[in-house]
């Protein structure tokens, strides 16, 4: 019991919403081993396309030949006699492994084309968008700043309604000035009349003695 408790602790919680392939499966997945076939497969072609690849071969089948002509007969392991089968034969099956495993490298390395491809199809498509969602966005902006007052144009208005503020002011200040003259005026004559009004209402009557 304690052991199945202790075992159910190290299992990872599986969830419903994580993806697939983040969950620990029930049943263990065996891989078949074709990434590995595939990596060795490249490394092989890498190296057969090396210029030390092709001076090794060389050295090994000059060598191979020199003294399977040169040694005694007894010493020969491919005699010339035979046309140096074993020799051919190595060759023969170099060239039979190396075709398949050169073809196999270039299907991996057309998969890795193709979802680069992919990826920068993808890639472009997203720039796409971005620059024209930037091209809306400044075309909104330029829009938006013809509606916005310029630093002129608000200098020129504000100049504008101080003068006419000064120009109400002044008028203000000449109806004021008249308006007070005006009434002085009227005091004035006002006054003047009233006096006139004492003075011939105080003077003698000769016509009545």
């Amino acid at each position: 019991m304690a052991a199945r408790d202790r075992r159910r602790e190290r299992r990872p919680e599986v969830r419903l919403d994580s993806p697939k392939g983040l969950r620990t499966p029930l049943v263990p997945r065996f891989s078949t081993g074709n990434d590995r076939m595939g990596r060795f497969s490249e490394a092989f072609a890498r190296g057969m396309g090396t210029p030390w690849f092709l001076v090794g071969m060389t050295v090994i089948v000059t060598v191979w030949l020199v003294y399977n002509t040169v040694a005694p007969v007894e010493a020969q392991f491919d005699p010339r006699a035979l046309n140096f089968t074993l020799l051919t034969l190595i060759l023969s099956l170099q060239a039979s492994y190396a075709a398949p495993m050169i073809l196999l490298a270039q299907n991996r390395q057309d998969d890795r084309d193709r979802v680069q491809i992919e990826q920068d199809r993808q890639r472009a498509e997203r720039n796409l968008a971005d620059t024209e969602y930037l091209a809306r966005e400044v075309v909104a902006l330029r829009l938006a700043l013809k509606e916005v007052v310029t630093r002129d144009h608000l200098r020129t208005e504000l100049r504008a309604l101080l003068d006419e503020l000064d120009r109400r002011d002044r008028e203000d200040v000449e109806r004021a000035d008249a308006e007070r003259a005006d009434a002085e005026r009227a005091d004035v004559e006002r006054a003047q009349s009233g006096a006139g009004d004492v003075s011939s209402s105080g003077a003698p009557r000769t016509d009545e003695r």
